[in-house]
Formats: structure tokens, sequence, C-alpha cells
């Protein structure tokens, strides 16, 4: 229990330390203490920074995984369609009075030169592609200068010489 009596002030609000809820002015305070503040600052700026970027982050993780389920239902509908569809343009056929069998080659031919159209569309798009010669040119580049780069001794002042060490 406390003693009624006593000061509730904290050691850190006593030294009058900018930590603490009392804050002295620019012209009272320390080097330490201005140095202190502004470290205390900067550390409350990037954790926000940070809590913002995690909350940015999960919003737009939220929306990607949604958008991402609806577009795969959307796809396997589209893929149960298929059959029925098939069927309908078969039977379509049929009643404009070619056999059945006919209709249904007919629709099989289309699937078919569908897919021969989307392949040669694929290998055209496919031949297109280049590997990153930009970036693999600044890759080499900057490895080429790196590797020319020599560390530049310092002088230590006052230093001892370094000792020699034996490989034993």
């Amino acid at each position: 229990m406390s003693d009624p009596g006593r000061s509730t002030t904290s050691a850190v609000e006593a030294a009058g330390d900018a930590v603490g809820p009392v804050r002295l002015t620019g012209a009272d305070r320390t080097i330490g203490q201005l140095v202190a503040s502004a470290t205390a600052e900067m550390s409350a700026l990037v954790h926000d920074e940070i809590a913002l970027a995690k909350a940015e982050i999960r919003r737009d993780v939220k929306r990607g995984v949604t958008g991402g389920a609806a577009l795969t239902v959307a796809g396997v509908v589209a893929l149960f369609s298929l059959p029925v569809l098939s069927f309908a343009a078969a039977y379509g056929i049929h009643n404009l009075g070619l056999g059945l069998a006919w209709s249904f080659l007919i629709v099989g031919a289309a699937f078919l030169l569908l897919a021969g159209l989307l392949a040669l569309l694929a290998v055209t798009k496919l031949k297109k592609v280049k590997p990153p010669e930009k970036s693999i040119a600044s890759a080499k580049q900057t490895a080429a200068v790196l590797g020319n780069v020599k560390p530049h001794p310092r002088a230590v002042q006052g230093a001892p010489a370094p000792v020699a060490r034996s490989s034993a």
C-alpha cells in the first residue's frame, strides 16, 4: 500500500527527463535529454509506420484472397457450364435439320479449332519472351565495380600495432 503522505512521482519525473509526462522547455533541457527525446520520438514514429504498413498489407491480402476465391469459383462454374453449352449447341444444330451425330461432330470440331488457335497464340507469345537483358547487364556492371573496390585502411591514432598470430 502507498503512504498517503508520500509523493507518487517517479524518479524519471522528479529528474525532469523528457521520457516522463513532465516535459521541459527547449531552453531548460540538456543535450542528453534532447537526444533521448528525439530517439524516443523517432522510435515511436518507426513503430507507427510499421503498424500502418502491416494494416495496409493485411487489408490488401484480404482483398486479394477474396478476389482470388471469387475468380476460382467463376472458373469452376464456367468449366461446368461447358458441357451443357456443348449439348445445347449440338441439339440446336440438330434442330436446323442436320443429323445428331453430325451436330456433335461440328461442335467438337469447333472446340478443337478454338484450342488450336489458342495454342498458336500461346506459342507466338512464348517465343517473344526474352531474358531480362537490362537487369543482367546492370548486375554484371555492379559486380565489376564491386570487384575492383579495395578497402581503404584507416589510421587509428594511439592504437597498438597489430599482433602477428600463428596458424597453429
